[in-house]
């Protein structure tokens, strides 16, 4: 019996050690593309505007208060970047509250979204947000990628 639980023991430590977690990858503003996630930066806020909070009511009939008992959505445009460039990221709920001017922040598993033909950069639930040590870098606000206007053209073959 004692030997089950030990081989037990060991292909569970073996199993632990074979599934490293493999070490995140930076990347600056400037080499953000349409239609890409799993962006991993570090950047400073700029400046943070409070979208509307959006209670959900006026979106299709249903209230959403009994659905979702935390009350409205928050929303905050906020620009951000480092020193390559610039862009605006879409804070939702409890990012609001951390995405404070002059404030450097580490986004993990961010992703690019598309808003009215612009780039805004985004961090869902599969991401994070975490409020970091003041970095040295000035943000580049001259290379602002949320300023570039994409189309989407169909290709035919």
């Amino acid at each position: 019996m004692a030997t089950t639980a030990a081989a037990a023991a060991t292909t569970s430590t073996t199993a632990a050690a074979t599934t490293e977690k493999k070490k995140p990858v930076f990347v600056k503003a400037e080499s953000l593309k349409p239609g890409t996630h799993g962006h991993n930066l570090t950047v400073k806020v700029v400046d943070s505007k409070t979208v509307k909070a959006t209670g959900g009511a006026s979106r299709g009939g249903r209230s959403s208060a009994s659905l979702n008992s935390r009350g409205p959505a928050r929303l905050a445009e906020c620009l951000v970047g480092d020193e390559t460039g610039s862009i605006l990221f879409t804070a939702r709920n409890e990012q609001v509250d951390m995405m404070k001017p002059g404030a450097t922040v580490i986004l993990r598993n961010a992703k690019i979204d598309m808003f009215k033909g612009s780039m805004r950069l985004a961090v869902d639930k599969w991401g994070r947000v975490e409020v970091t040590e003041p970095a040295d870098f000035d943000v580049n606000q001259e290379n602002n990628l949320s300023l570039v206007e994409y189309e989407l053209v169909n290709v035919e073959e």
